[in-house]
């Protein structure tokens, strides 16, 4: 059964971002950009389109889940009749290359665990060729101009065109996964160490909350949609989505499937109100920038909505396999 869009968490880098369903499945992911082509396109088919799903292989009796402090990081608590175990997902900040980090981390019994890779580039299209790197430390999957690579210390197998694992953890364990994304004509990106990502993710996050002036009602919940509007600004330009998601329906059946993945003037306006009353003049003046650069040419000629790199012609088509 699908899940509702209420049992979704936001991770994400500032230039993209993911998706991940209180099943432990990630499920929506456009890579390396907030406008490119999705490789995690279950949210608006099914798992065949491609999905991350990491969760205990028994009966889930409870699930819980919570951001780590100020931060998009993002733990995810299974319980089940043998153990309880916890699932940390982040997207470090963007350095050579894009990473998603997944560290299973056993808090207490012995949990039995599966996990399912499936890369389907093109929004759920493209099936990538995969083969392990010449020293077999990593797992390449490549289609067309797109690559991810996957490093765990968990044995991997194929299985009906996708990568799976059955593994254990245990109490005080922690097993790393860590995907990572680069263009298929370059050498794979340089591993990352998981734990110090952890760490430096949550330093960069807790900073930027740190610059915060807000201090009326609520704060928590403020620097938390806080977080959520940062997460949606890209780092290389200062343009501001309104959503990482595109076809997501506004009613069931309707017509009304907009792709939320651009700049929509109206909707990033409000988003810039909203940091610069609470002390974010940075963000503000990268968004500034990027709209002069953008409004360049005649008055008449201003559009409602542009690219994150400030294009101006905007294509629409339709997914029909989806």
């Amino acid at each position: 059964m699908p899940l509702a869009i209420e049992d979704y968490g936001l991770i994400g880098d500032c230039e993209t971002a993911a998706l991940v369903g209180r099943d432990g499945s990630i499920d929506w992911l456009c890579w390396p950009a907030f406008d490119s082509d999705a490789c995690f396109a279950a949210i608006l088919g099914n798992e065949k389109h491609g999905r991350w799903l990491i969760a205990p292989e028994a009966e889930i009796t409870k699930t819980s889940r919570r951001y780590q402090g100020q931060t998009l990081i993002l733990r995810t608590r299974f319980e089940t009749a043998g153990g309880v175990v916890e699932l940390v997902d982040f997207m470090p900040p963007r350095g050579e290359a894009s990473d998603v980090v997944r560290l299973v981390r056993g808090v207490s019994g012995r949990v039995k665990m599966r996990m399912q890779l499936v890369i389907r580039f093109g929004f759920g299209v493209d099936t990538p060729w995969v083969k392990r790197t010449d020293d077999r430390s990593a797992l390449l999957a490549i289609a067309g101009p797109d690559m991810t690579v996957l490093r765990t210390p968990v044995e991997t197998r194929g299985e009906d065109m996708t990568t799976v694992a059955d593994f254990e953890v245990g109490a005080g364990e922690t097993i790393p996964f860590v995907l990572t994304y680069g263009p298929s004509h370059l050498e794979p990106p340089a591993a990352i160490d998981p734990e110090i990502a952890l760490k430096e993710t949550e330093e960069f996050w807790e900073g930027w909350c740190g610059r915060c002036t807000y201090e009326g009602e609520h704060r928590a919940l403020v620097l938390r949609s806080l977080l959520t509007l940062k997460a949606l600004t890209f780092a290389p330009t200062g343009g501001i989505v309104a959503a990482p998601t595109t076809s997501l329906p506004e009613k069931l059946g309707g017509a009304r499937n907009w792709d939320y993945r651009y700049c929509w003037l109206r909707d990033a306006t409000f988003t810039l109100l909203a940091l610069m009353n609470s002390g974010y003049t940075e963000e503000a003046m990268a968004w500034h920038n990027w709209l002069l650069r953008v409004a360049g040419g005649a008055p008449n000629n201003m559009q409602i909505m542009y690219g994150i790199w400030g294009h101006r012609r905007l294509l629409e088509w339709e997914a029909g396999w989806l």
